[in-house]
């Protein structure tokens, strides 16, 4: 199916989509990645090096820009949109998430009417996040399944008082919304796959080159393992905690594209749920030359006795044929592809 196929990955230098680029290319697909400048196009470009001849780049400066994407679809067969902004701490709201991730999404799904009438599917990467609901802390009675949606509105978000955590998981939620509500008037020549990761971690493959500059989640594991942490350190509580592996939101992108019984489906990808005290467990029994930097806390104690809600990731293992990885798996290999970066960095 793939031989003459070319796919557009959104956003293809981000810690996801690198993933999800690799995914296409394994599998045979061309790939036109979009990045926000020639310079990171380069970097991208080194990451793949035995794939030269299948990749190339479409330069968009600002997603949010009405067209933006308007030459990027052209002579694609098929859209996976990756590219969002990741940030919680924000000066504003609306400008700086609520804006960038709506208008990017409607953006893509215009060009892709407009400009690229071959398109039969587009699919979306949304997230946990537009699912919780977190007014209702950590919910013991309740198992999250793709039915829930977070309730917020966009004015609860634009509000100077609401937290940044609290406005990205809403500017994903209405993100993901405005999606839905495009194929439902616009009725376009392409159906629609939404997946909603929760934490998404794993190895970093990606254009990074220095270890200070890891995204966000990369960074959540790895100030665990910084250079500089002791074992009497102070284990940092969880304010989140549905984790899944970066190679299964990758795989999952393909398959989403690819299986026609995933037409127009939102997808929960989703391995369970973790604490902070476990990746510490499993990086001082996996990662031995870490275990001098990782604190120790209580091991063995799991979630500290919090009651959680439960995690429902069946469908996305049902209709897309994912298997999740487990927990030390995907620790182990994150925290070995860190030690790699140091080295890199001059940071080992």
């Amino acid at each position: 199916m793939s031989a003459s196929k070319t796919v557009l990955v959104t956003g293809a230098s981000g810690f996801v989509a690198a993933h999800v680029v690799q995914a296409f290319l394994d599998a045979g697909y061309a790939v036109k990645g979009t990045v926000r400048s020639e310079a990171t196009a380069e970097k991208v470009r080194q990451t793949y090096a035995k794939y030269a001849d299948k990749l190339s780049f479409a330069i968009v400066p600002d997603m949010a820009e009405p067209n933006a994407f308007n030459e990027a679809v052209k002579g694609v067969d098929g859209v996976i949109h990756t590219a969002t902004p990741f940030l919680m701490q924000v000066e504003d709201n609306e400008r700086d998430l609520l804006r960038p991730a709506i208008e990017g999404t409607v953006n893509i799904l215009n060009a892709t009417k407009k400009y690229a009438p071959q398109v039969n599917r587009v699919v979306l990467i949304s997230s946990f996040a537009a699912m919780i609901d977190l007014s209702k802390g950590n919910w013991p009675e309740h198992t999250y399944t793709e039915a829930d949606w977070n309730p917020m509105t966009y004015e609860q978000a634009a509000k100077k008082e609401t937290p940044g955590v609290a406005a990205y998981c809403a500017a994903k939620t209405l993100a993901e919304r405005s999606a839905w509500d495009f194929i439902k008037n616009e009725k376009p020549n392409f159906d629609l796959v939404t997946l909603c990761p929760p934490m998404v971690y794993g190895p970093n493959i990606n254009a990074t080159s220095d270890i200070s500059k890891l995204n966000t989640s990369s960074a959540d594991v790895y100030q665990l393992m910084a250079p500089g942490k002791k074992p009497t350190d102070e284990i940092p509580p969880n304010s989140l905690w549905s984790w899944v592996d970066v190679r299964d939101v990758a795989l999952a992108h393909l398959r989403a594209y690819e299986v026609p019984e995933a037409s127009n489906q939102r997808f929960f990808l989703c391995s369970g749920n973790f604490s902070y005290q476990m990746m510490c467990d499993i990086l001082r029994e996996k990662v031995p030359e870490v275990r001098d930097r990782v604190p120790i806390g209580k091991p063995g104690s799991g979630f500290g006795g919090v009651e959680l809600y439960k995690v429902d990731s069946s469908k996305a293992q049902k209709v897309l044929g994912i298997k999740f990885r487990q927990l030390d798996e995907t620790i182990t290999d994150a925290a070995r592809s860190f030690l790699e970066l140091e080295k890199k960095s001059g940071k080992a």
